[in-house]
């Protein structure tokens, strides 16, 4: 019977994920490309365990230590390229491909510190990338609106595997010293294979910027707003009011900034300010009460309805009226059609202070 090691059948998960975003023409999107570089890479690297655990090949692990140390500067490059307005070169982020070149440099003048510096590597991107996460979701101004919070939920995820790989990596050295490290190899297989099925995932969700419900049991009180946040939140009423702008599918934090000729964190601050909610939820709000509308007004169909609203995900669309509404679309067209009243208990945005 043929052999298949584990880390084969990841890398192939993760090559079907891959080739699924290339048909859907990704790489057409500057904002993505950093994440098919990034699935393609973890794709390599499950290879390369494949062929080191799964056949002893040990001659492969210095071509580990070089994917490895990519994979850490991709990881940063994706997620801070979703926090850049506007479109950006990713010849810009040329100093990350450094970490690979110094691996690559002591492979072949002297290896023994090889193992310590991958962890800094590590610890130094994850870290990153939980520094990067502090501002919430809004800090990722070029995702769309309607899966910020996933690219976001994304985005800890990749610094936290990140961190927590580089801390494996010191406890298995220790292990290594005390006990000779039994099973370590094992650990290092399954946890490396486990660590890139979930990224992959993550990376792929990041990039396509699927929307999530989060729930708060109690979210702290925003800031009190200034008169310069109630003047900047009442424009933006105005400007989804008369404009739209929530309907186009991909509107985001950036292209809002621009249309105000306001920074994307001073628009996000007054939002979260004024409403106590993201700029994702806020544009989404005003996305399901026009859904919600053309429910009870028309005999539209569901999904044609949710394209004209902004979303592009049905998945997306039906946790977002889930939160709003209170239940899913189907369910609110037809409570509509037996209660008249129904109109008069659609859900409502938050009123402005």
């Amino acid at each position: 019977m043929i052999f298949v090691p584990l880390p084969f059948v990841v890398a192939l998960l993760l090559a079907i994920l891959l080739v699924r975003m290339l048909r859907q023409n990704d790489w057409a999107e500057q904002e993505k490309r950093p994440f098919l570089l990034l699935i393609g890479a973890y794709t390599l690297q499950s290879i390369l365990i494949g062929i080191r655990w799964g056949y002893e090949v040990i001659a492969i692990l210095p071509a580990q230590s070089v994917v490895a140390s990519l994979i850490a500067a991709l990881a940063w490059i994706s997620f801070r390229n979703l926090a850049t307005d506007g479109p950006a070169s990713l010849l810009r982020f040329w100093p990350h491909i450094l970490p690979s070149v110094s691996i690559v440099a002591l492979l072949v003048f002297w290896r023994d510190p090889i193992g310590p510096i991958l962890t800094i590597i590590f610890l130094a991107y994850g870290a990153a990338l939980l520094w990067l996460a502090r501002h919430g979701p809004d800090a990722l101004v070029s995702s769309r609106l309607d899966g910020a919070l996933l690219s976001y939920r994304s985005l800890l995820i990749t610094g936290v595997a990140l961190v927590a790989s580089a801390a494996a990596d010191i406890a298995i050295s220790l292990d290594l010293e005390q006990s000779g490290g039994l099973h370590a190899g094992a650990i290092v297989a399954l946890g490396n294979v486990i660590t890139l099925l979930i990224l992959g995932t993550a990376a792929s969700i990041a990039s396509g910027s699927q929307s999530i419900v989060t729930t708060t049991s109690e979210p702290p009180a925003p800031p009190v707003p200034s008169q310069e946040d109630d003047a900047i939140a009442s424009a933006l009423e105005n400007l989804m009011q008369s404009r739209q702008i929530y309907r186009d599918p991909d509107l985001n934090l950036g292209r809002i900034a621009r249309k105000m000729n306001l920074s994307a964190r001073r628009v996000s601050m007054a939002v979260n300010r004024v409403h106590g909610v993201s700029v994702s939820q806020y544009v989404n709000d005003y996305r399901i009460r026009a859904a919600c509308e053309t429910l009870v007004t028309t005999d539209e169909p569901v999904t044609r309805l949710m394209f004209d609203c902004g979303f592009i995900s049905k998945s997306n669309f039906n946790r977002e009226f889930l939160r709003v509404a209170g239940t899913n679309p189907s369910e609110f067209r037809r409570r509509s059609r037996h209660k008249p009243e129904a109109a008069e208990t659609r859900p409502t945005l938050f009123v402005s202070r």
